[in-house]
């Protein structure tokens, strides 16, 4: 079997490329990185007011809710865990529908691997699923929450909540 020089370098050079490259790490963030979610927000979802806290860090933790109303009525609880870990923070959430009445089994939530923060900017990845959570706070007085789907090899990210800081 004869093979060309041309065809044996560009193999090579693929080669040392994957063998060679610096390898992609997610950065390890600290719940500072996440400071910016601290507060009271309100907006609008679904035809109704939603609200939406976060503490500041203490200790190795931050927790912060989420509440969805219509009608006066709530229609879904969202409660956030997040804690340090040594990959960094991971967010922990549990949904509850009108009656504290679980939507995930007792021992059972969805969970978020860190991925990325930069100044007033954090992105999460959901545990199983191509699914990124990517929080912003676009000024003092807006935080979004958007969702992420990976489409054509890259991120889509569109906005899921958008609120007000209540003062």
């Amino acid at each position: 079997m004869k093979i060309s020089c041309t065809k044996l370098l560009s193999g090579l050079a693929f080669a040392a490329f994957f063998f060679f490259a610096p390898a992609v790490h997610a950065q390890k963030g600290t719940l500072d990185d996440i400071r910016f979610l601290e507060g009271q927000w309100l907006g609008t979802f679904n035809g109704g007011p939603i609200e939406a806290s976060w503490t500041a860090p203490a200790g190795d933790n931050i927790i912060g809710y989420i509440r969805m109303l219509k009608n006066n009525t709530a229609t879904m609880y969202e409660l956030f865990v997040i804690e340090q870990s040594d990959k960094g923070p991971v967010v922990m959430v549990k949904h509850f529908k009108h009656g504290l009445v679980a939507l995930e089994e007792k021992d059972q939530f969805d969970l978020y691997t860190f991925v990325s923060a930069q100044k007033n900017e954090a992105i999460f990845e959901k545990d199983h699923e191509m699914v990124r959570i990517r929080y912003e706070r676009r000024s003092p007085t807006q935080l979004v929450i958007q969702r992420g789907a990976y489409h054509s090899d890259k991120w889509d990210f569109a906005d899921l909540f958008v609120f007000n800081k209540i003062p």
